[in-house]
């Protein structure tokens, strides 16, 4: 299988300008992996020194068992068999959409290259549209384009640079179900480069958090979002809720809100329990344990954040509630938590 394997990479840019400092990630062959984290944590230098565009100051990548960079290995991009869509497709503007996705086809005769071709356009859902020219393709056809054009070389790597980050919000979801399903047809391994935490986690097979050059956490969407590594992991993929806690026993934990049960063993007496929005819910202020004063209600069409004063919590907390509601601002609440949470050391 085509892993991706990257052992402790550095990259500098001089002195007191360490980008990448001992970054560990591990891609199984065939998987997505969606490298997220906040500008300038180093997710676009990564990409590429994986691609071959930068050399590394230490550390190594291989691919399916093949050394790409390591100590006295620097393979030139050409020989690295790893295809590249770039932000905005970037495609050649004189050449059609054939001549485009067939660029990479070298050493194949003529009848190959048409098959190939006909085959990638089909992939994504572009049969018929080899003779346009990409001035007359949408901006999501042209992202299409550009992920055949990688795919057509059969690399053993894919790497998607913020490649939906130009699209209108109406169009990246769609767009983004394309790639991911076109990759899965192939079994590609591939690693996709984003800040937006939406995008990774609805995309990706495996999410890796990156902070300062480093994996702050790697795991699959549905562990990241409910078993967060600390609390910046926990804020920076979704919206979250911290309210102190003292652990009761080993899984459950003493709360303003009640007793809430924990995901896991606690392993220590206090800190912050997180929770997330939709796990709070209104109930009626005169049968509920705990309540709270609204201070704000945000409505978004399928749900709405309603801001909560609660006495015993620093800070008021958001709620997710489905569709359109009643509550005003100034009005009592009752509060209702459903789930299990999370026990963190309160950050020093």
């Amino acid at each position: 299988m085509n892993d991706l394997q990257i052992s402790g990479v550095v990259k500098s840019y001089g002195p007191g300008a360490t980008v990448l400092d001992g970054l560990d990630l591990t891609v199984q062959g065939g998987h997505l992996a969606a490298v997220l984290g906040p500008s300038g944590c180093g997710k676009t230098t990564l990409l590429r020194v994986i691609a071959g565009f930068l050399g590394a100051d230490a550390g190594a990548v291989t691919v399916a068992g093949r050394t790409l960079t390591g100590p006295g290995v620097h393979l030139p991009p050409e020989r690295r068999r790893i295809g590249i869509v770039p932000q905005e497709g970037a495609l050649f503007p004189h050449l059609n959409v054939a001549r485009n996705i067939a660029f990479g086809l070298t050493g194949t005769d003529r009848r190959a290259r048409v098959q190939r071709v006909d085959e990638m356009l089909e992939l994504v859902g572009l049969g018929g549209y080899g003779d346009r020219m990409p001035h007359e393709l949408s901006g999501g056809q042209q992202q299409r384009v550009a992920l055949a054009r990688a795919l057509a070389p059969e690399p053993q790597l894919v790497l998607l640079d913020e490649p939906f980050a130009a699209l209108d919000s109406g169009l990246r979801g769609a767009v983004r179900a394309d790639v991911r399903a076109a990759l899965r047809s192939t079994g590609a391994t591939a690693v996709l480069v984003t800040h937006d935490q939406q995008e990774a986690l609805s995309t990706a097979d495996v999410v890796a958090v990156v902070r300062h050059g480093r994996v702050a956490q790697c795991a699959v969407p549905e562990v990241l979002y409910q078993r967060p590594a600390d609390p910046w992991v926990a804020s920076f993929v979704g919206d979250a809720v911290f309210i102190t806690g003292t652990a009761e026993t080993n899984t459950a934990a003493a709360t303003a809100l009640g007793r809430i049960p924990l995901a896991a063993p606690a392993g220590l007496r206090e800190g912050l329990v997180l929770l997330r929005p939709e796990q709070l819910h209104l109930t009626d202020p005169d049968t509920a344990t705990a309540r709270g004063t609204v201070t704000d209600v945000r409505f978004f069409g399928h749900d709405s954040m309603v801001t909560v004063s609660v006495d015993g919590v620093n800070q008021p907390i958001d709620i997710r509630a489905p569709g359109p509601l009643q509550v005003r601002r100034g009005g009592m609440v009752g509060i209702r938590v459903t789930g299990k949470a999370t026990l963190h050391a309160t950050p020093s």
